[in-house]
């Protein structure tokens, strides 16, 4: 099977989304990209535990796409062999009452992972400069002190958010949070396909609802949205990866790949050392044990 290179999918320059392709060869069967990534799905499970007893990272896995790109199947199929007490996932909905009494980015911030812990946003910050960036009067009911009308959420406002959530990022990143950011990059024809497969299929119906159809009238506008926060917040402390995501099995190799590839240069991170007296009296606690 093709090996995958964690620089091909970096963001290290602007970039044109109509330029990246949402396929990816990996010249290998269905079967055997499966088989590859539970290999190294136990070998991040694995890594996990190191990270959990080291204690001293965090690490944060931000998930983004457009309706139907694999989020939920992603975070299922990657984490599958993660210890429970090591993982957190989130899934941002639209924000309740209390969270639209703080700032946007206060909800994410409560719901980071702890030094030793992954957390996992389905969704993220980034919908915050998405969402409503296609549709501006959302930020009207953020009740923010400098915006009256939809004119006031202009070019400057989103200046100012990028820089917001570059500031976040990097605050995070410096008191030892690692930092993945994942655009699942589908293709409209392919969603199309799985918005059909919602309709014929009795038990994905639940999936569906009728604003997924007025949202992809407005395909182009995220498009251009998802490419300019992308260009604006990949950096080398939290950089975004486009991930081609028409195929689920080849996304989530890749995902995986990313993490684990990433991950082990960090050399720091090993389990810790037993206490020199315990360890002079391994033996005997090995007795005590054995003469039960």
């Amino acid at each position: 099977m093709k090996p995958v290179d964690v620089n091909q999918f970096k963001v290290t320059k602007p970039i044109r989304l109509k330029e990246i392709a949402t396929t990816f060869d990996l010249d290998a069967k269905k079967k055997e990209i499966e088989n590859e990534l539970e290999d190294v799905r136990e070998q991040l499970g694995d890594f996990q535990n190191t990270i959990y007893a080291h204690g001293k990272y965090a690490v944060l896995i931000c998930i983004q796409g457009m309706d139907t790109a694999g989020k939920d199947s992603m975070i299922r199929e990657v984490f599958k062999d993660f210890n429970t007490r090591g993982i957190v996932v989130h899934s941002f909905k639209v924000p309740t009452e209390l969270e639209r009494d703080h700032d946007y980015l206060w909800r994410h911030y409560i719901a980071l992972p702890a030094r030793g812990k992954f957390g996992v946003f389905n969704r993220t910050h980034y919908e915050n400069v998405l969402v409503t960036r296609v549709h501006p009067g959302y930020i009207l009911g953020e009740n923010l002190p400098d915006v009256t009308t939809v004119e006031d959420v202009n070019d400057a406002f989103w200046d100012k958010r990028f820089n917001q959530i570059n500031d976040f990022e990097r605050h995070i990143a410096e008191n030892g949070t690692i930092i993945f950011k994942f655009f699942l990059h589908l293709s409209k024809e392919e969603q199309k396909n799985r918005l059909l497969r919602r309709l014929h299929r009795a038990d994905k119906n639940w999936k569906f609802s009728p604003g997924d159809l007025e949202e992809r009238k407005l395909w182009d506008r995220y498009q251009d949205c998802y490419e300019d926060a992308i260009n604006r917040t990949s950096k080398t402390h939290a950089p975004w990866y486009t991930i081609p995501a028409d195929d689920k099995p080849t996304a989530r190799y890749i995902v995986a790949r990313i993490i684990y590839d990433t991950l082990i240069q960090y050399k720091d991170i090993v389990e810790p050392e037993l206490d020199e007296d315990v360890k002079a009296n391994l033996d005997m606690y090995i007795k005590q044990l054995e003469s039960e």
